[in-house]
């Protein structure tokens, strides 16, 4: 309804325009939105206020011009203008009831658009190393950037879902050396494990399977494993160089084809857990990116040269930097380390320009909150390298919480212990683990109450909202178990029965849903469909418990099936949108 009380606006405004009352190249496209008092109007336009200065007149001046040059319209009732000059429209109570029958006509259609216009877009997200299980922090960025992706896709974006997988780099070395190290106490052999090394229990599993199937074929003693590390730091050396040096002494004893194997192994098995636990949360990629590959094809070196060519890099102390403080950054940025090795930063820049090669009008990063501070940074190698830095937009989502029993639970990922995303899946179900999740803004802090989540009451804001759908279809049930025929008629047929309050609060909110999905989809904002469907699931629950749907009148009991049905078929819209089952029965 907003997009046909925004067209109507436009028509004034070219028939002004037309009439020499504004210059046609002058003209501000107006905002529609809904009235923010809806026992007076539905909708209300700033479009007389935006466009009085190109009128020469006063706002409410040209809104009685504006009014005047509506086109007629069904769907209006009346017209009025308010305060410095809003232009007010009521509904007629057809336009209303109309919602239903367009809901019920288009069914799972209703509320998608082609605002996107088909014009592509690229959504990464979760993207953890691969070097322990998703834990409940990956979670809430999964459910988010799968979210906020179909969410684009509903209003027309083609939209292409990415995974970046750092399969290179430091921290996949300590995963290998460590997946090593547990081999090698599998097999005999008594060390200290380092304090920076990898220590869950998915290590000892993948050390297992590399024992079960090689035997002794990697094994080394300790002593020559040891022999000349620096110390670990609860012997009071540095944790750091006591890790470094393993991995050296690792890829030494080991040779490139093995320790390649080791590496490999630990890589494959931690990637497919972590493809596996995403597809049974809901979330499916198009591309799963290797940085390797990214590095592999020359794309960060060639990345590099390019910025040492437009004179974006300097050297000092040995390394490479690149002046990103000339682009607004903090301070400038390492891009090739004193020893020849390139950093994650450059991979990150040659990524990124990789993105915007493959034609990607828009590229939207889903990162957690603790990488703030590379957004600058990549913006600015991407504005030096002669790129848009506006076309990429990151979305930084804050850490997720749990509390049990009033306590909150503790997490490190380095030393195993943590709560997986599979482990929450299947505590609390996977959707109540998506709808928490996306409940609240990217940025806010998530209290994510594990006990809330399980519990099978109303307060339980997912509970809350299928049971709304699961309840009318009982209704449904009812009436085949009764005799009652519950066929729907066609069209506005007895819709003009539904007089009730509760049933124009249920018709308006129905009608709100296509603007929401859009709001919520140009916003990258899923938390705005979850509070709707909060808000529809009371209206459809406040309705339930005052009024009989399974009436005598035929055509009042029509009426009120076709209402609950088109309710229905918005709460499943919504619900699929964000990942979550629209049950029958509960």
């Amino acid at each position: 309804m907003k997009s046909e009380i925004a067209a109507l606006v436009r028509s004034a405004l070219e028939s002004l325009a037309e009439q020499g009352v504004l210059a046609a190249d002058a003209v501000r496209d107006p905002v529609v939105e809904r009235a923010r008092d809806p026992a007076h109007d539905d909708f209300a336009t700033n479009a007389a206020m935006v466009n009085s200065k190109a009128a020469g007149m006063k706002p409410r001046e040209l809104a009685e011009r504006l009014v005047a040059a509506l086109p007629a319209s069904p769907l209006i009732a009346e017209t009025g203008i308010a305060g410095p000059g809003f232009i007010n429209f009521r509904l007629a109570q057809d336009a209303h009831l109309a919602v239903v029958s367009q809901v019920l006509a288009q069914g799972e259609a209703y509320g998608r658009s082609d605002i996107g216009a088909g014009r592509r877009v690229q959504v990464e997200f979760v993207s953890a190393n691969p070097t322990g299980p998703l834990h409940v922090g990956h979670g809430r960025g999964a459910a988010y950037g799968s979210v906020v992706a179909d969410l684009l896709a509903a209003v027309g974006f083609e939209v292409h879902r990415e995974y970046y997988v750092n399969d290179a780099g430091r921290q996949m070395d300590i995963l290998a050396t460590s997946v090593w190290l547990r081999y090698l106490e599998l097999a005999g052999e008594e060390l200290v494990f380092p304090s920076n090394g990898y220590k869950g229990d998915y290590v000892w599993d993948i050390a297992a399977t590399l024992h079960r199937d090689h035997g002794d074929a990697y094994r080394h003693g300790a002593d020559e494993v040891f022999a000349g590390i620096p110390a670990d730091e609860p012997a009071g050396g540095d944790k750091e160089a006591h890790i470094d040096a393993l991995i050296g002494r690792a890829k030494q004893l080991l040779g490139e084809p093995r320790y390649r194997f080791v590496f490999e192994l630990g890589l494959n098995v931690i990637l497919d857990d972590i493809r596996d636990d995403l597809e049974k949360f809901g979330v499916v990629y198009d591309q799963w990116y290797s940085e390797r590959a990214l590095v592999e094809s020359g794309a960060v070196n060639k990345c590099i040269e390019r910025l040492r060519e437009a004179g974006h890099l300097y050297e000092k102390g040995g390394a490479w930097w690149f002046r990103s403080t000339g682009f607004g950054d903090e301070k400038d940025r390492v891009v090739v380390r004193d020893n020849g090795q390139t950093t994650y930063f450059a991979s990150d820049i040659a990524y990124q320009l990789d993105k915007i090669e493959r034609g990607f009008e828009r590229v939207i990063d889903v990162w957690g909150a603790d990488h703030h501070g590379y957004v600058p940074r990549v913006k600015a190698a991407l504005q030096a390298l002669g790129d848009d830095p506006d076309r990429l937009d990151v979305l930084l989502v804050q850490f997720a919480v749990l509390y049990e029993g009033g306590h909150k639970m503790q997490m490190s990922t380095r030393s195993g212990q943590f709560v997986t995303l599979r482990e929450l899946r299947k505590d609390v179900g996977r959707d109540a683990a998506r709808f928490f999740y996306i409940m609240r803004k990217c940025e806010q802090h998530l209290d994510f109450d594990l006990d809330l989540a399980r519990s099978q009451s109303n307060d339980n804001p997912v509970h809350y909202v299928q049971y709304a759908h699961a309840r009318i279809c009982s209704v449904f049930r009812q009436a085949a178990e009764k005799g009652i025929d519950a066929g729907l008629s066609e069209g506005n047929s007895n819709l003009e029965h539904l007089s009730e309050e509760h049933e124009q609060a249920l018709l308006k909110s129905i009608a709100r849903y296509p603007e929401v999905v859009q709001s919520a989809a140009m916003n990258e904002e899923p938390h705005q469909l979850t509070h709707f469907l909060r808000d529809l699931a009371n209206e459809l629950h406040t309705y339930y418990n005052a009024h009989q749907f399974l009436v005598d009148d035929a055509a009042l009991r029509d009426a009120r099936l076709k209402l609950i049905s088109a309710t229905r078929q918005v709460l499943a819209n919504g619900l699929g949108l964000i990942g979550i089952s629209a049950p029958e029965t509960m």
